[in-house]
């Protein structure tokens, strides 16, 4: 991997993503392909927390609002399923390998492996080329896209659901770890539209209301002219800005696109807003990026 220059570091300010192609390897990849089939071979989830993974807000309120389950996953390796997958009992209709939609939100503290991947040598270089002083990790995502059913990811930002004061302290780091292409569901994006601060946020709601999380504002309608596809070999990395627009379409293909990715946050100068719905917890502090 060669590696960050100068021009790149000015590329992603101005577009608000870099792309950096074979930033991992191709046994990188698989071993975290590997690890995740035990972790999904091992998976026991229990009925009531078989909530369907959606993007589509009323569906997402529902869902996951509903579901404490996802409110305290921050700090715990948790299973989100494809929509259509279980039957109302709760029971796998395909086999369960080919449901999840997601797991997260804390691989990167407690499996060995995406621990490694977070806290590579490259990644901590890559995070001091981009002048961050003290990041700290967030949040962790192992998402699969599984074929035919991969559900779209409407636009957003990701700062909508990880607020800071100020804006402009979170930066996602996206991992190819299969060929992604326009058929199975790549990332788009709206290039400079990180400049624009945000418009809507996902806040954790009043106790006592129906739902566990509520949405403050709307996203606006973004001209699909706009985004551009960012197809990508496996073992490319896209740095995506906290504030820069994208989405995902539908997976109509017969090849799933598996990624991981994960948020950091410029700790330094910054305050994490207590209303999001992803918290720090006694057990696991944000740890720091760098070790």
């Amino acid at each position: 991997m060669a590696s960050v220059t100068q021009h790149q570091i000015q590329k992603f300010h101005k577009d608000g993503f870099l792309v950096l192609e074979q930033f991992f390897s191709a046994e990188e990849c698989d071993s975290m392909r590997s690890q995740i089939q035990r972790i999904v071979a091992e998976m026991e989830v229990p009925p009531h927390c078989r909530t369907a993974f959606s993007t589509r807000e009323d569906e997402q309120l529902q869902a996951q609002g509903s579901s404490d389950y996802f409110l305290t996953s921050g700090d715990k390796i948790r299973f989100f399923f494809e929509k259509g997958v279980l039957d109302e009992k709760g029971n796998f209709l395909i086999p369960k390998e080919k449901s999840v939609s997601k797991i997260g939100h804390a691989l990167h503290a407690y499996d060995p492996v995406f621990k490694q991947i977070t806290h590579s040598p490259k990644v901590q270089e890559l995070g001091r080329k981009l002048g961050l002083e003290r990041p700290v990790v967030v949040q962790s995502m192992y998402i699969f896209k599984q074929p035919g059913i991969g559900g779209e990811v409407t636009p957003h930002q990701d700062a909508t659901f990880l607020h800071t004061e100020p804006l402009g302290r979170i930066l996602g780091f996206w991992i190819a770890l299969e060929d992604a292409t326009q058929e199975n569901g790549c990332l788009w994006f709206i290039p400079g539209s990180h400049t624009n601060g945000i418009t809507r946020r996902m806040v954790r709601a009043a106790s006592g209301a129906s739902t566990c999380v509520e949405f403050v504002g709307s996203e606006p309608a973004y001209d699909d002219k706009q985004f551009i596809p960012l197809w990508r070999r496996k073992g490319g990395l896209i740095l995506i800005h906290g504030e820069v627009v994208h989405k995902s379409e539908l997976n109509s293909s017969e090849s799933s696109r598996h990624a991981f990715t994960f948020h950091v946050m410029e700790a330094k100068g910054t305050t994490w807003s207590k209303e999001n719905w992803l918290q720090p917890t006694p057990e696991l502090p944000f740890p720091s990026l760098y070790t």
